[in-house]
């Protein structure tokens, strides 16, 4: 099946609106809420979806998230568990899927049989956080061949040449991040990531996301001004960590979406 990720940015381009990225941990607080979550997500407008597969080494991550991953992995998170969870909610969830890993969970249970068992649940891309672009070529032939977007993660520091790398191998979008560091929500957008957009796109058309620190709706609408899509994870991971064992935690991670598209007031902020 074609990936969807395509066809949605080219749907926000036409209607000239900046799209909503969301980012959850699968099986954070438990696999069962987290496959409400991401209906909850789909419902209250998120245009793109990642899943975080919960791994014991989340270098790249901040706080927030480590301590996500390390709820998932107690409650029986697993890639598996992820792909599981992706089938059982893809029949009603409209927006696509990105899978977000490390590579040692693929790698374990084999390339071949992860591309073919993601392309089955619905997965339409994947990014692997701690992948280098130079060793990224076998990688995206296998997800391509499975139908895949392989999405490549970009940074302040990355040289023009791996951003060429990176146009030349990547499906779907490209992730930009906004600053050096670990995920964590912020104050503020970064003040160059403007200019950090606008150099990735000299080397490509590929539809461009900015993550790293996103947290409110006027960041949202700051990033969409010159970014196809802003992200936003560790807001919503830390919402899920402070409302994870209540009965209402599916409304308010419903209510904080609609906030950051600007669709309602937050009345949980």
């Amino acid at each position: 099946m074609a990936s969807r990720i395509t066809p949605t940015f080219a749907r926000l381009r036409a209607n000239k609106r900046p799209g909503l990225v969301t980012y959850i941990t699968a099986g954070d607080p438990d696999l069962a809420t987290s496959a409400r979550i991401l209906e909850a997500l789909d419902r209250a407008g998120a245009d793109l979806i990642e899943v975080g597969v919960p791994f014991s080494d989340p270098l790249a991550d901040g706080p927030v998230i480590q301590r996500a991953t390390e709820r998932a992995l107690a409650k029986g998170g697993s890639l598996r568990a992820s792909l599981a969870l992706v089938e059982l909610v893809r029949p009603r969830v409209k927006a696509p899927i990105v899978l977000f890993s490390y590579a040692n969970p693929l790698l374990r249970m084999g390339m071949e049989e992860f591309a073919r068992t993601a392309s089955g649940a619905g997965v339409d891309g994947v990014l692997v956080l701690d992948l280098p672009i130079e060793e990224a070529g076998p990688f995206h032939e296998t997800l391509d061949r499975s139908g895949l977007d392989t999405i490549f993660l970009l940074s302040p520091t990355t040289s023009e040449a791996r951003i060429r790398k990176a146009a030349a191998l990547g499906r779907g979008f490209l992730y930009v991040i906004s600053r050096l560091g670990v995920t964590g929500a912020r104050d503020q957008v970064a003040s160059d990531a403007r200019a950090l957009v606008q150099r990735v796109r000299a080397h490509t058309a590929l539809p461009v996301a900015l993550g790293f620190g996103i947290s409110r709706p006027e960041h949202v609408a700051e990033v969409g001004a010159y970014a196809d899509a802003a992200v936003v994870g560790s807001a919503l991971v830390a919402l899920i960590a402070e409302a994870g064992q209540s009965a209402d935690l599916v409304e308010k991670i419903e209510s904080f979406v609609r906030w950051l598209r600007g669709t309602t007031r937050n009345v949980h902020a």
